[in-house]
């Protein structure tokens, strides 16, 4: 980085800027993210990750704490898109078809893919998540806030599924959907779920 940006106060010590942490953070993330899809969550240390962010170990720690720290915070950043985009749905589009928006967090759910090895990630997360007891309980919090927010956007279209159920075994179910997706994008990559939007357009229109 060619420039740091910094605050002065006091006796001119420098406070460093939270755009300069912000941009630091994610420089971690994205060295994590590279690391663990090349070489799995368990085989990689924390000092790879110190030697793939090009940084030291206090500047890494003074973020994260451990491999599990970093691992919650890619799962929270990957799923906040998805909560933000379901909640505007809620409240700024309301009526609009709950096929529409589950197709939308598909789409989503695949440019990230591209981007960033979304899918790939996902599987490591639930893998992990399934021996660590801490990691299950936030992962469970942050799938609970999607289910809630889809649940809201149920309520708000009444018409456009059938029968009697509740919003929130509706929204479960089709919640459900998700990891199918996420799993076939991971595994068999993204030309196998090429039409998979479309139908769900068309399931629930």
């Amino acid at each position: 980085m060619s420039r740091r940006t910094f605050v002065l106060y006091n006796g001119g010590m420098p406070k460093v800027s939270q755009q300069h942490r912000d941009a630091r953070r994610e420089q971690i993330l994205a060295a994590a993210r590279r690391c663990f899809l090349r070489d799995g969550f368990h085989a990689t240390s924390m000092q790879d990750l110190f030697a793939e962010a090009g940084l030291s170990s206090g500047a890494v720690y003074s973020y994260f704490a451990s491999k599990d720290d970093v691992i919650v915070a890619i799962a929270e950043e990957n799923m906040q898109v998805v909560t933000d985009m379901i909640r505007a749905a809620a409240i700024k589009q309301p009526g609009r078809p709950v096929g529409a928006v589950l197709a939308d967090i598909m789409e989503i759910m695949r440019a990230k893919d591209a981007q960033d090895g979304l899918g790939k990630l996902t599987v490591i997360v639930w893998s992990e998540a399934v021996r660590n007891p801490a990691l299950a309980e936030r992962f469970t919090e942050l799938v609970t806030e999607l289910r809630v927010n889809l649940a809201d956007v149920i309520r708000r279209s009444p018409d456009h599924l059938p029968g009697d159920a509740p919003a929130d075994a509706l929204a479960a179910t089709l919640m459900s959907i998700v990891p199918g997706y996420l799993l076939q994008l991971a595994l068999l990559g993204p030309a196998a779920v090429d039409g998979i939007p479309g139908v769900v357009r068309e399931l629930w229109p």
